[in-house]
């Protein structure tokens, strides 16, 4: 299967679903708070009662504009909404507003880096709609139940290109999508609550077919694991199913996270099948060059720009400047952090190694961390002064995330300054030297690794607290004098 796999080419389009972060709903003043009670932030407008007349909130264009003009699209001054008819339990009025062939933002691209490499994904439209409502199965009982505090929600569907080519484009698509949200906060991104989710369509074809294969949809994926293991899933079934003589289908998709398969829905709707037409109770979006102007000229630091300002102002390399950057939140807190010790490069190395890797074994986004940026800026001073090494850094760094104290009340605590003084350290070495006969020869017959060993033994005798650089510029010199 995996020779197989090479003689395939995968096309990717996503179409990312973000919630806006307007407090009241898109045509109506019912709260979009997450979490209340069910059927507690709804009316007969957003219920769809007969009768009633919607009122589009304005500020859910002005947050689908700077997603656009963030994204590089061309802004439509001319746009309408539409009647997008079908019929779901948790969609009370039969059908979905949203817009059809006249969106407000088209043409844009952003700009990913996989690899070390650049791409430019394309992305076809941006249109703004109304969210459903949810529903609820009820295992113990067989019923499911409807709550509707999410129905007429304001949602941007942001439509891609397809240009991705495999799940790590797509999860770097996402991410750079997630991070441009978060920078013109429009978004609050909880992927867990929803607010951010995807639909992937994906197919494959030989490499060198002139046309792109029959397309499947999987529904619904929120959250960035979730994406990267249902578009491999998908990639071999289709490969497989084509190898051994079988028909895709385009068809709609879900993808069981638990058991790490996906399963067919129902079979893929078409536009037509949909029969969209223009909304009759809402007037055209209507934009003046003055309104989009205006908008522009006051969007935040974007992500890319962030990352070559920490290029050129801290000489990041382009990697870890677009991972920290990528996520407003974990920027921030870079920001602060070297604004409080003023070493870049050691804050970049502490989020970038221990602090990442433990922020995600904990499923914990770094502001939620008891670490806190004057925490992190005092253990790298107390680097930096000597007070203590980088290996006692680490543990003093584990505890630090388990308990939230300061590094200096738990090096206080544990007896872990570090030993600077050379008197003190020459007579460890010596010691070590006196009692260890074999390395020391293999070191004078030129076998080097013999001082790792003796290096290791001197640090075990001073409890780790031995300056390392001191001990090893004195046991080169106590070794060179034996020659």
């Amino acid at each position: 299967m995996e020779d197989k796999l090479k003689e395939y080419e995968v096309i990717i389009g996503l179409e990312v679903h973000a919630e806006l972060a307007t407090k009241t709903k898109i045509y109506c003043n019912c709260s979009t708070e997450f979490g209340s009670d069910p059927n507690t932030h709804c009316c007969p407008i957003c219920t769809g009662m007969p009768g009633v007349l919607p009122v589009l909130n304005e500020k859910v264009v002005e947050f689908a504009v700077k997603m656009g003009l963030a994204t590089n699209c061309e802004i439509a001054k001319f746009s309408k909404q539409d009647r997008k008819n079908y019929f779901y339990p948790d969609l009370p009025k039969a059908y979905q507003t949203s817009q059809y062939d006249l969106p407000l933002c088209n043409n844009g691209h952003v700009d990913i880096l996989v690899n070390g490499e650049h791409k430019k994904i394309g992305i076809t439209r941006i249109h703004i709609e109304e969210d459903a409502g949810k529903l609820i199965h009820d295992e113990f009982t067989g019923s499911t139940l409807v709550d509707m505090n999410r129905c007429a929600v304001p949602l941007i569907e942001i439509v891609s290109e397809p240009d991705i080519r495999s799940a790590a484009e797509a999860i770097e698509y996402m991410q750079t999508l997630k991070g441009i949200l978060e920078y013109l906060e429009v978004c609050d991104c909880k992927m867990q609550e929803g607010s951010l989710r995807c639909d992937v369509n994906l197919s494959v074809r030989k490499y060198g077919a002139p046309k792109f294969g029959t397309r499947t949809e999987t529904k619904n994926l929120n959250s960035f694991k979730s994406i990267q293991r249902s578009i491999e899933f998908e990639i071999r079934r289709q490969i497989e199913e084509i190898e051994n003589g079988g028909t895709i289908y385009q068809e709609t998709r879900r993808f069981d996270d638990s058991k790490g398969i996906g399963y067919a829905m129902r079979t893929k709707e078409d536009a037509h099948d949909y029969r969209y037409f223009e909304e009759p109770d809402l007037a055209p979006i209507v934009l003046s060059e003055e309104y989009v102007k205006n908008i522009k000229n006051n969007l935040p630091e974007m992500p890319n720009a962030r990352k070559t300002r920490y290029m050129k102002q801290y000489m990041l390399s382009e990697y870890d400047a677009s991972q920290i950057t990528n996520s407003k939140i974990l920027a921030n807190y870079f920001d602060n952090t070297v604004s409080l010790c003023d070493n870049p490069k050691a804050v970049t190395n502490w989020i970038m190694s221990d602090f990442s890797k433990m922020l995600n074994e904990s499923g914990i986004e770094i502001n939620q961390s008891k670490i806190t940026e004057s925490n992190l800026a005092n253990l790298i001073k107390l680097i930096d002064t000597n007070v203590i090494s980088s290996a006692m850094a680490k543990k003093v760094f584990i505890e630090m995330f388990e308990t939230g104290k300061d590094a200096k009340e738990i090096v206080e605590e544990k007896g872990l300054v570090q030993i600077t003084d050379e008197s003190a350290i020459l007579k460890i070495v010596e010691q070590v030297v006196n009692e260890n006969d074999q390395s020391v020869s293999d070191y004078l017959a030129g076998k080097d690794k013999a001082i790792g060993f003796l290096v290791g033994q001197i640090m075990k005798l001073s409890k780790g607290k031995a300056n390392p650089k001191t001990v090893n510029e004195l046991l080169i010199k106590v070794l060179e004098n034996k020659k």
